[in-house]
């Protein structure tokens, strides 16, 4: 998933492809707290549990992989700590920029509602 174009191995249609990403905008604006990229094949994204459910994480990454399957997902939550860890083969690493960009925009523009 890349912001204005996804690669061609995401088998979504490209008519859903901006909801799709609208439904990662609005999961990042909505409580995500910290956006860590750890190497460029790996980016930890932290989610504030109050705010965003641990089921809603989980169902958004397993529909994300089901059209691109080249992500690996893995949510992390435990009391007071949600985590999305979002590993991307090395050919995929301009994508996984455009995810993180858009989650960096998420942690500046908050929503309060």
């Amino acid at each position: 998933m890349a912001e204005s174009r996804a690669p061609d191995a995401c088998t979504l249609p490209t008519a859903e492809q901006p909801l799709r990403i609208g439904e990662f905008d609005d999961l990042f604006a909505s409580g995500l707290r910290g956006v860590d990229r750890v190497d460029p094949t790996h980016l930890v994204l932290a989610f504030d549990p109050a705010r965003v459910a641990a089921d809603s994480v989980r169902d958004l990454a397993a529909r994300e992989s089901l059209c691109c399957s080249f992500f690996t997902f893995a949510v992390t939550d435990a009391p007071g700590q949600l985590f999305l860890d979002v590993v991307v083969p090395p050919a995929y690493v301009l994508v996984l920029d455009g995810l993180t960009a858009m989650a960096r925009r998420g942690v500046e523009e908050p929503r309060t509602a």
